[in-house]
């Protein structure tokens, strides 16, 4: 693969990134339009970059990163409570900068710093973590995220905007930052194509049980 991709997407040392984001703030509720399975308390916690972004082997600029409109429609769809993941040093809106910035988190198996993280996450029993895909996983932040709560009892569903890495590593990352989660199935979106969505995303909501129409 050559060139940069950036979406919602996956960062590749050869120079894919992801940059992409905008979002809401911390765990408050928004009842959608449809009702949940019963008893099944939900959280969204999405990280999200806008800026410079790869679009069809090109770049693109987001006003709303990828992740933050998945999350939005999912939102809409669905009673949940949503939080929106800000890292301490803010993502450069420059698709290069975040490239760069992102290998070397890799590298380092960094946990970026992140800003008013919710204090405890023990009401809910179905947490979706949304993210972008850069490099074949999710970027390093969603793992300093996942790694500050307990997760006993509690569903982990994925979700991903990606370039062409699908899901990338996050089932078994979650698997080993969401310590006594069951990891649910995820959904991954191409981020090009996150604006018609609708249907995929509904179908996978019912899929999973949390969406009854």
């Amino acid at each position: 693969m050559t060139g940069v991709q950036i979406t919602g997407c996956s960062p590749s040392r050869s120079g894919g990134a992801a940059p992409e984001s905008g979002e809401r703030s911390a765990a408050t509720p928004s009842p959608g339009n449809a009702t949940p399975s019963p008893g099944k308390r939900i959280l969204l916690a999405y990280f999200s970059r806008p800026g410079e972004n790869y679009y069809y082997g090109g770049r693109t600029t987001l006003k709303t990163g990828n992740t933050e409109v998945l999350a939005q429609m999912i939102n809409k769809l669905i009673e949940c409570d949503v939080h929106r993941i800000e890292a301490v040093a803010p993502y450069s809106d420059d698709y290069d900068k975040t490239v760069a910035r992102n290998v070397r988190e890799q590298d380092a198996d960094a946990r970026p710093a992140i800003s008013d993280p919710p204090s405890s996450i023990d009401r809910y029993d179905v947490v979706l973590l949304a993210s972008p895909i850069w490099n074949v996983r999710a970027p390093m932040i969603m793992s300093t995220f996942a790694e500050r709560y307990d997760f006993r009892g509690k569903t982990v569903h994925p979700v991903t905007t990606h370039a062409m890495s699908g899901l990338g590593t996050t089932a078994r990352d979650y698997a080993a930052s969401c310590q006594g989660a069951t990891i649910g199935e995820g959904l991954a979106v191409r981020g090009e194509e996150v604006q018609k969505a609708d249907a995929e995303v509904r179908s996978w909501l019912r899929h999973i049980g949390v969406l009854q129409d």
